[in-house]
């Protein structure tokens, strides 16, 4: 049995709400990131992701699905059983996510004053 996703994963001072360098939508790295460790159901899925409603977390996957990042297996058991894996391909982001990742953790600061600065209407020099 798998660890269960922690509810905190992502909480609201992630790095990856600050994190410039998008991959597929505004949700695909955060569901990349909750399958890294192996296949995740739904309901799973939904727990560090609850900021996402559930419409807009089926769309992301079935984006994931058909770039070939993700498959979808249907579990032939008494209730239906759905899981979500990355593919060979959708492991192959998980180091450039990483790098993503601790960049963005590294300009931390630099990132919120940015943003503070856009908008307050004022701008930062150009040397950051």
């Amino acid at each position: 049995m798998r660890d269960p996703l922690p509810a905190d994963l992502f909480d609201e001072l992630c790095p990856s709400s600050l994190n410039p360098i998008r991959f597929g939508d505004k949700w695909t790295a955060l569901v990349i990131r909750c399958l890294e460790d192996g296949p995740r159901r739904f309901s799973e899925l939904r727990v560090p992701l609850s900021r996402v409603t559930p419409k807009v977390l089926t769309q992301s996957l079935r984006a994931l699905e058909r770039d070939g990042l993700v498959i979808r297996t249907v579990r032939p058991e008494a209730a239906r059983h759905v899981e979500y894996e990355l593919t060979g391909l959708g492991r192959s982001l998980l180091e450039p996510m990483a790098a993503a990742c601790a960049w963005t953790a590294e300009h931390w600061d630099q990132l919120l004053d940015a943003r503070e600065a856009h908008d307050a209407g004022t701008r930062l020099d150009r040397a950051g």
